[in-house]
């Protein structure tokens, strides 16, 4: 009956994640220009981007989470405007912000909002200005698993905790099964894996059990993973292949990586029923966030512990950071141009193609004036 109940759910929210995105995209949904097919097969419509004065190469790193929603929009923009060249190199939330700070991209892609430090350093590269945090993509931290026999697993914040602090070993513990009394747990040993680079996905994941499992998780948290033992990979895409090679093992990894047979777990938030990772999940849950930047900094403060029915609460955001001021002269052009197209009706609708979440909509509205003012 919880299975059937779930499914209930699950196609309702299917509804109104349609109609959510038929609201958002109205007034792109009569365009009648070109499309490009994106790396995911799906098809980004084209027709409406504005190369405007963009030329030459654009150099950009960071969030390893928004990689596959950049390389779509990146096919889509390039492919509109000849002579463009947007290198994303990917390389972590950490590498990315240093590169920022360090004057050599144009851009970078952060799962977190930068630290007061990191502001100050960027003023050392935008002349008269500073470094400011746009949220531009949205999306669900899956907790993907590799259980024999396990296919619906349900796990709440204390639970996961506690695995992944190594507290909890083995599969058959006594409060997994409690959580998935009808299942069949096999007596195996847990693998946890977690990121090994500097991840706003690790900042965000143990933001989560920071605030709904405070009695459980003790660490600070931040880009680095604090915790003692489990075993590490690099990137989103590391540790989603971890767990779909190895037989007990679990993770934390963006929506779009949780493929190829990945399971992913429900969360126990107690809302109604356990809430599994979506797009239109993730949404909900960032429309209740706040948005605590000042100035043009749009940075957001996330509920992690929301209790609402269909939200889900480890959800990250990841921000499109740049200089408000002092842009470098040769790259602002390309820059804006991009950035313009990826805040669009256009490019928000390739993140629902790509199982990321748009940014809702009053938020992006800010998002879209303030890269207009980037000088």
């Amino acid at each position: 009956m919880k299975l059937q109940r779930m499914n209930r759910r699950a196609l309702t929210l299917g509804a109104l994640a349609v109609s959510g995105a038929l609201a958002l995209t109205a007034c792109g949904s009569d365009d009648t220009g070109s499309s490009s097919e994106t790396s995911s097969g799906t098809t980004a419509a084209a027709g409406n981007i504005d190369c405007g004065d963009a030329k030459g190469q654009l150099l950009a790193d960071g969030s390893s989470a928004q990689k596959n929603a950049i390389d779509a929009w990146v096919k889509a923009f390039t492919a509109e405007c000849s002579g463009v060249q947007i290198n994303y190199k990917g390389g972590g939330s950490g590498a990315g912000v240093t590169a920022f700070t360090q004057g050599t991209v144009a851009f970078a892609g952060s799962d977190s909002a930068l630290k007061p430090e990191e502001v100050t350093a960027s003023k050392e590269v935008c002349s008269g200005g500073q470094g400011i945090d746009l949220p531009m993509v949205g999306g669900p931290i899956a907790v993907g698993y590799n259980v024999p026999g396990a296919d619906n697993l349900v796990l709440d914040a204390p639970t996961l905790a506690k695995i992944f602090d190594s507290k909890i070993t083995n599969w058959n513990d006594k409060a997994i099964k409690a959580l998935n009394p009808d299942a069949t747990l096999p007596d195996l040993k847990i693998q946890a894996f977690h990121r090994s680079d500097e991840s706003g996905t690790t900042d965000n994941f143990t933001k989560y059990l920071i605030a709904a499992a405070p009695d459980n998780w003790k660490y600070e948290g931040g880009k680095a993973w604090q915790a003692k033992g489990g075993q590490s990979a690099s990137g989103s895409s590391g540790v989603a292949q971890q767990v779909k090679q190895t037989s007990g093992a679990i993770s934390y990894m963006e929506l779009s990586y949780a493929k190829d047979g990945i399971s992913t777990v429900a969360l126990d938030t107690g809302a109604s029923e356990p809430v599994k990772p979506s797009t239109e999940g993730a949404t909900a849950a960032i429309a209740d966030a706040k948005v605590v930047g000042t100035g043009k900094d749009l940075s957001l403060e996330v509920n992690y512990k929301t209790t609402a029915d269909g939200a889900y609460p480890i959800t990250l955001v990841t921000y499109e950071i740049v200089c408000d001021k002092g842009n470098k002269s040769d790259t602002l052009p390309t820059t804006k141009a991009f950035l313009t197209y990826i805040a669009s009706e256009d490019g928000q609708k390739v993140l629902a193609e790509n199982d990321y979440a748009p940014i809702p909509e009053d938020i992006i509205a800010k998002v879209r004036t303030t890269i207009a003012d980037l000088s």
